[in-house]
């Protein structure tokens, strides 16, 4: 890694206005076991709910500092002022950080000025590119850690090498790719995957989530072999400056079926 930009409390590549304008969509990942919304990811949006993909497009090599500082500034200002409850999960791109505690000073400085707490922060980071410096992230993950950040893998079973991550990096969450997920209620292979990434998770301490849930049986499969956190369409899109409708009647629903049907233990 370069040396950092930061002197005396300003950071030459995170500091600035970006040359476009963004916000944030909200999308809830519940426990079906608890009947509840557990946490909500923002995600990137243009100014009037265009896709992520307009946004980022934007985004080149010069702008990719500023930009990830923007994300968690605008997501913990819309959080506050939304009124969430819940924890907040940010993404995160591990090759814009430089010094993590430097690079954190414009996320606590906004956690203090909304009164945010810090210890209802996650945050997610995935391998789609190659981490040039392995250490780096463990640094990053045990520096957050430290923090009283949570952190989370995401797309595990997509992407490069996720389960090599796992031999020398301890996030708290583990994100199951919506590839594995489609169809696990039908597709015996999927299922035979999902149950040793459940395994995995149990044997490493790791909350699994299951990401991009899109039907009712997909939810109770996994609901029924254990993988309670899911996220996905089927629960709710993500909501443009807003977090959405109530689920708790959906989600006691689901809790039901669930644990009146059969468990599918590991």
């Amino acid at each position: 890694m370069s040396h950092c930009a930061r002197v005396e409390g300003h950071c030459g590549r995170c500091e600035g206005e970006l040359p476009f304008d963004f916000t944030m969509a909200f999308q809830p990942i519940v426990d079906i076991r608890e009947a509840c919304v557990t946490t909500f990811e923002a995600l990137v949006r243009g100014p009037s709910g265009e896709s992520a993909w307009s946004v980022l497009s934007q985004v080149n090599g010069d702008l990719l500092y500023r930009f990830d500082q923007a994300c968690r500034v605008r997501a913990i200002e819309l959080a506050s002022r939304l009124g969430l409850r819940q924890k907040l999960s940010i993404n995160f791109l591990p090759n814009a950080v430089y010094e993590p505690e430097a690079c954190i000073q414009a996320t606590l400085d906004v956690c203090q000025r909304v009164g945010w707490p810090t210890d209802r922060l996650a945050f997610e980071f995935t391998e789609t590119e190659r981490v040039s410096d392995r250490r780096h992230l463990h640094r990053i993950i045990e520096s957050y850690r430290s923090m009283g950040f949570t952190t989370a893998l995401d797309d595990f079973g997509n992407g490069y090498a996720n389960l090599d991550l796992l031999t020398d990096l301890k996030p708290d969450r583990l994100k199951i790719d919506r590839e594995l997920v489609m169809g696990c209620d039908q597709d015996t292979r999927r299922q035979a995957l999902i149950r040793a990434v459940k395994g995995l998770g149990d044997a490493l301490g790791l909350l699994l989530i299951a990401e991009g849930v899109e039907t009712r049986n997909e939810a109770l499969w996994l609901a029924r072999l254990g993988i309670t956190h899911q996220q996905g369409y089927y629960f709710a899109r993500p909501a443009v400056e807003s977090l959405g409708e109530d689920l708790k009647p959906m989600l006691i629903a689901l809790r039901e079926e669930s644990e009146g049907g059969r468990s599918l233990g590991a």
